[in-house]
């Protein structure tokens, strides 16, 4: 009986390691791919929009933001993230020039993550007439934030204009620990992104940003 047991235990451990296997490897192939959905570059510099957002959390952002707005990119600039109790005039006084004449053209909101990013995004555009947006946040944090904002705003065109902070090195990045881990964990929160937004759509009925053909964050209302 016993002889019985440990046989039958060999083949399911080895089926189980061999399960492990195929799902690490998954998982690498998956993150290599993720990398490569990381822009390197602002593709469409140009193009003007609706409305600017920034999401905050980074280096550079809020500065890439207010920039594209004193360029007249667009009219207005919402900028989603900020702690409670924050102004905007106190906001401008954390950018690295004066910008105190860009007030009345910004509005601030209070999300806590990237999908509380996009739904009071939503929020705070329902009723107007915006169609286009030009989302400001860092590259490596692009792909999830396209998925949320895809899939909160469907019938919106987003262009990505991506920030670079100093500290990622996007180019051999896996030679830089501190860039490998952040980029590892991104990918990481992407696939739990996804997976949630795949289950609400299938099970709850709601509206689904990420198809299998646009797994990380590009699809045809996605630009740069």
């Amino acid at each position: 009986m016993a002889r019985r047991r440990i046989r039958v235990r060999g083949p399911m451990l080895g089926n189980l390691l061999l399960f492990l296997i195929g799902v690490a490897g998954l998982w690498w192939i998956g993150l290599f791919r993720f990398v490569e959905a990381i822009p390197v570059e602002i593709v469409d510099r140009e193009t003007g929009s609706d409305a600017i957002i920034v999401l905050t959390g980074g280096s550079g952002r809020l500065d890439a933001g207010l920039d594209l707005l004193e360029a007249n990119n667009s009219s207005r600039l919402f900028v989603s993230g900020v702690y409670k109790g924050m102004e905007v005039r106190r906001l401008l006084n954390l950018s690295e020039k004066g910008r105190a004449h860009l007030e009345s053209r910004i509005a601030i909101g209070n999300a806590e993550n990237t999908l509380e990013n996009a739904t009071e995004t939503a929020s705070w555009i329902a009723g107007k007439d915006i169609k286009t947006l030009r989302l400001v946040t860092a590259a490596y944090h692009m792909p999830r934030s396209l998925l949320e904002f895809n899939n909160a705003m469907p019938g919106v065109r987003v262009i990505s204009n991506p920030v670079f902070p100093n500290h990622v090195k996007q180019e051999r990045w896996w030679l830089y620990p501190g860039t490998a881990m952040l980029i590892a964990s991104e990918f990481n929160k992407f696939l739990f992104a996804w997976a949630r937004n795949w289950f609400n759509h299938l099970f709850l009925g709601q509206g689904f940003g990420g198809s299998l053909s646009s797994l990380f964050g590009i699809n045809g209302k996605t630009s740069g």
